[in-house]
């Protein structure tokens, strides 16, 4: 398993160098279009996707149960195709997401703010002030996503394997940088990890999946851990009777070992539907 998460400034040749680079790798590229279909074909309604996708969400989304409806099916969509291997991400946090995981490389695409300006007046056909403008609302919304889902700075070099300035070069430069990178860091022992890393990600989601949305058993603030198939519960139930229901549902997905509950009970726990 190798793959690689392509994040971009607007106008930074995003798409280009990525379509680029699948080609030349031999790789999926995995893009919004393939995202938002698989997590619709899960259950995520349009109206949660459009709230949520690559925005900070406003006060009152950010307390909904939808906030973290949106996120279970974002790392499910993410998780299920990095999974099949050899797969190019562009977007959609999949650099947070997946930045612990061996075996991925992840990249940063920029380029100058008057290069920015150049193109995205070409793309959209209007003038330098709406350019500003409409630069300056894409990197609000990519840096708020970023910073209130996995509270990471978007533009932080630190963040990522490799970052690029596209505004002097081409497209397929750059995917032939990103691809010796590639060869250069990501070792045949980090792509094995990283593929048995997945499949307990994977095995996660398909858990929170069947106690939330299955057996609809109310545990907020779900989450799951997954070693080897062993599975670790967290989160908030109004009762103990709840957290017994959450461990029975984990039983029943095939594929998990031993279950531990960390779940909290706190009586009378409400949160805003």
């Amino acid at each position: 398993m190798a793959i690689v998460t392509i994040s971009r400034e607007l106008a930074a040749l995003g798409d280009e160098i990525t379509q680029e680079l699948a080609t030349l790798l031999g790789y999926r590229f995995v893009d919004k279009k393939c995202l938002e279909a698989l997590m619709k074909n899960l259950g995520l309604t349009e109206q949660k996707m459009e709230k949520y996708d690559e925005r900070k969400p406003s006060l009152w989304a950010s307390l909904s149960q939808d906030r973290d409806d949106y996120l279970h099916y974002l790392k499910t969509a993410i998780f299920s195709e990095a999974g099949q291997n050899n797969c190019v991400f562009m977007g959609r946090g999949c650099a947070a997401i997946l930045r612990n995981v061996p075996g991925v490389l992840s990249v940063f695409l920029s380029a100058p703010p008057e290069i920015r300006v150049e193109r995205v007046k070409s793309y959209f056909h209007c003038d330098e002030r709406r350019a500003r403008q409409i630069i300056d609302r894409s990197d609000r919304d990519r840096e708020g996503f970023h910073q209130y889902f996995f509270e990471m700075k978007w533009r932080r070099p630190e963040n990522y394997h490799l970052v690029l300035n596209t505004g002097r070069l081409h497209p397929q430069s750059c995917a032939e940088l990103i691809k010796i990178m590639l060869e250069k860091t990501i070792t045949k022992e980090a792509e094995a990890q990283g593929s048995l890393q997945i499949k307990d990600l994977v095995l996660g989601q398909q858990v929170i999946q069947h106690i939330l949305f299955e057996k609809n058993i109310a545990v907020h603030f779900l989450e799951v851990t997954v070693r080897s198939g062993d599975v670790t519960l967290f989160g908030v139930a109004n009762s103990q009777a709840m957290v017994e229901a959450a461990i029975l549902g984990a039983k029943e997905v095939p594929g998990t070992g031993a279950i531990n509950s960390e779940i909290q009970v706190v009586q009378e726990f409400t949160i805003v539907p």
